[in-house]
């Protein structure tokens, strides 16, 4: 049996490590078989690609640029990792994907949406994730995060106007696919973030475990 794919998204400082150890306590308690991975990264070649993308450098990166590293690493991940561990029904759950490249490279940075369109269809096709989990969190509140984080990379030094188009963008994906994109409240309490996370994945384990 195929195991599901889960993508969790959200701006900088949402809260994507705590749920993805909730997420993790979930799928331990139910000996549900899973792989853990990030983008960009994945594989050691996408991992250098990441580190390409994120560094904080004087030269100014070109959004056309850090477009095409983006999915560069992403062919590799789905090539090398995330396909792989499916098809053998292992679930994956991945520290952000496609989504992230509308938002990022095409909301906030002005992208041509047909182009990431074109480049969505080559490089993914139908392998999006069966749920998009996003961490939505107010602007100045994940800021606030993102301060007191050791190390800040190239995209938490971005403009309050940036994080906001990010914020704007994840939840514009949602109500465009309502069906695989769900929003959570991750301005609420841990134990209340917790329950929305897992409600989504009851719903997902439902369907694959054929009691739907």
């Amino acid at each position: 049996m195929r195991g599901k794919f889960i993508s969790l998204e959200g701006g900088e400082g949402s809260g994507k490590t705590t749920a993805i150890h909730c997420i993790r306590q979930w799928l331990d308690a139910r000996n549900i078989p899973y792989i853990m991975t990030r983008e960009p990264g994945g594989t050691p070649l996408a991992e250098e690609i990441r580190q390409l993308i994120l560094s904080p450098r004087d030269e100014t990166v070109n959004n056309t640029t850090e477009l095409l590293l983006v999915f560069a690493a992403r062919a590799q991940h789905l090539a090398e990792k995330i396909q792989p561990a499916l098809e053998k029904g292992s679930w994956v759950i991945s520290d952000r994907f496609l989504d992230s490249s509308y938002v990022y490279q095409g909301k906030a940075r002005g992208g041509d949406t047909e182009i990431l369109n074109q480049l969505a269809d080559w490089v993914v096709g139908d392998s999006k994730p069966d749920a998009t989990l996003v961490l939505d969190v107010p602007v100045e509140l994940g800021q606030e995060r993102v301060v007191q984080r050791q190390h800040q990379d190239r995209l938490d030094k971005e403009s309050l106007a940036f994080h906001q188009k990010v914020r704007d963008g994840f939840l514009e994906r949602a109500q465009a696919e309502p069906g695989r994109v769900k929003v959570i409240d991750a301005s609420l309490s841990l134990d209340l973030v917790q329950q929305q996370i897992e409600h989504q994945l009851s719903q997902l384990y439902s369907t694959w475990s054929g009691n739907v």
